[in-house]
């Protein structure tokens, strides 16, 4: 299985290994290391190995260079603009303790006299060397977004030129991917290569295409996590979502299967890629197992983390930390919900947005009251999580966010939560159907508020609707059955594990090596 993370966090990836791996399929997952040092290690039976992925072709050529057009007098792009800015305080702060000693009363009129030149050539220096920064970070502002004309020209050329294959040209980082991948794959030689979301989808296909020349016969399965039209890109210019959608609509025709997380989205792929079948959904939901499983003995429900009592309410966003996610409506609504405490339960607690959501805390009195968490164990999720009171779920309207119900909703569930979710569209209309929470217009604090004084009034009302909902069809024991039909149907027949379709293997005879995201 290929996965351009670190594994640790993704849990459909994690779980869609474990999950293969005990249904006696021989699994490697494949992941990029964020430490830049390989490393590996065993989940279940699978086999995760993390790759080291230097990444040189993220910069462009025109980063290395000084736009002479556009900014005459920046320094070069090399880091010499740091170094003067700084030697420029370092000088006039020794000006500055020169000017204390003859405060004192040593040196005379003439020392005084080259003392004040020397303090003015400074501020001189300061204001030019100032400017010609201003000039570089102007220029390197303007051409990183690549919307200039130039730029935009540059984009279009390539597009009608190339078409499909106009990635290479507009986002080079791509072929990162494939150097530091591409030779493991052909070394572990698999059967079926599952491929997770857009990036790892060139990966895979590359392979099956090289393997293909040597006469071996790969299948690759496509996992489509996000519509890529409806993502946010994930870098700030111009190009990045032309030259993802080429690279993306290059390699679909190589694929022999498509997984993906909803309806809607299968609906939208066949219709895009002209998919000989509708996509196979698997929803990304919780384990039965670790639903009931106790708590590990280091880790603490959520409510004990927080150090509150079974009275205190309690609201939990958690997942990701970005803007998109709609956190903020969530803090700004604090000083109208007095005695409530929110709970962030996040990837990365003292990152610039999360600290800037706790700063705004402290602006409103609230600070006391707010919970920043790490992540814990997926595994450890839906029991950490159950003693809420509300999970919240405040993301704003892209595309993605409308057409699926998104992990978090599924881990609420199982945990029993009220769930308090914006307006975006499956997830509130399958709230209002099921009567387990209520929702609000995005970003609307008053309509927020609302909602948290409904739930915190009469939790019990939210939880009783848990009772007629099908819990059971939102685990991930069901989702892998739609998996592992899938390698059975693809893989060469002698080469199939034992056991009925999902479940364990009672042996592991000759298997498919599955290489995944």
């Amino acid at each position: 299985m290929l996965v351009d993370n670190g594994v640790n966090g993704d849990s459909r990836v994690q779980k869609t290994a474990r999950s293969a791996a005990d249904a006696g399929w021989d699994v490697v997952l494949l992941g990029r290391s964020q430490t830049g040092q390989p490393a590996s290690w065993r989940l279940g039976e699978a086999q995760v190995q993390l790759l080291r992925m230097p990444s040189p072709l993220r910069q462009r050529r025109h980063e290395y260079r000084r736009h002479w057009l556009v900014a005459p007098f920046a320094y070069p792009p090399t880091g010499i603009a740091a170094h003067r800015a700084q030697a420029v305080r370092a000088w006039q702060a020794d000006l500055a303790v020169r000017r204390a000693l003859l405060a004192g009363g040593s040196g005379g009129p003439l020392r005084r006299a080259g003392l004040r030149v020397r303090e003015l050539a400074a501020k001189v220096v300061k204001k030019w060397v100032s400017f010609r920064y201003w000039q570089l970070t102007t220029s390197q502002r303007l051409r990183n977004s690549l919307r200039s004309p130039w730029d935009r020209a540059y984009t279009l050329f390539w597009r009608k030129v190339l078409g499909v294959r106009a990635w290479r040209r507009l986002e080079p980082q791509l072929w990162d991917f494939e150097l530091a991948y591409g030779e493991t794959v052909d070394a572990l030689a698999p059967d079926i290569i599952y491929a997770n979301d857009f990036r790892m989808l060139g990966v895979g296909a590359r392979a099956k295409i090289r393997a293909r020349a040597r006469g071996r016969d790969i299948k690759l399965i496509w996992d489509v996590h996000e519509y890529l039209p409806g993502v946010k890109p994930r870098a700030n210019h111009h190009r990045w979502m032309p030259a993802n959608h080429a690279h993306e609509r290059e390699y679909a025709p190589h694929v022999d299967a498509v997984i993906t997380v909803s309806e809607r989205l299968a609906e939208l792929l066949r219709r895009d890629y002209s998919l000989p079948e509708l996509p196979s959904v698997v929803l990304n939901t919780p384990n039965a197992a670790d639903v009931s499983a106790p708590l590990d003995e280091s880790t603490a429900d959520i409510r004990t983390a927080c150090g509150l009592g079974p009275e205190t309410p309690l609201v939990v966003y958690s997942g990701a930390a970005a803007a998109q996610r709609g956190m903020g409506v969530m803090v700004e609504a604090m000083p109208q919900l007095p005695g409530v405490h929110v709970a962030f339960v996040v990837n990365d607690p003292h990152g610039p947005y999360l600290t800037g959501l706790v700063n705004r805390a402290k602006e409103l009195g609230a600070a006391d009251r707010l919970h920043v968490l790490p992540y814990v164990a997926h595994n450890q999720v839906v029991r950490f999580l159950s003693t809420a009171t509300a999970g919240v779920i405040p993301i704003h309207h892209w595309l993605n966010h409308e057409i699926q119900l998104i992990t978090k909703f599924f881990e609420y569930s199982h945990a029993r939560l009220p769930i308090v979710v914006s307006d975006v569209e499956t997830m509130a209309a399958t709230t209002r159907e099921n009567g387990q929470g209520e929702v609000f217009r995005v970003d609307d604090v008053q309509e927020y508020v609302r909602a948290v004084r409904a739930i915190v009034a009469d939790p019990e009302r939210y939880r009783a609707a848990y009772r007629s909902i099908d819990l059971a069809a939102w685990t991930w024991e069901a989702q892998a059955v739609v998996q592992d039909r899938l390698y059975r149907r693809l893989a060469p027949p002698h080469r199939l594990p034992a056991g009925p379709v999902g479940a364990p293997a009672i042996d592991q005879p000759d298997v498919t090596v599955l290489v995944g995201q």
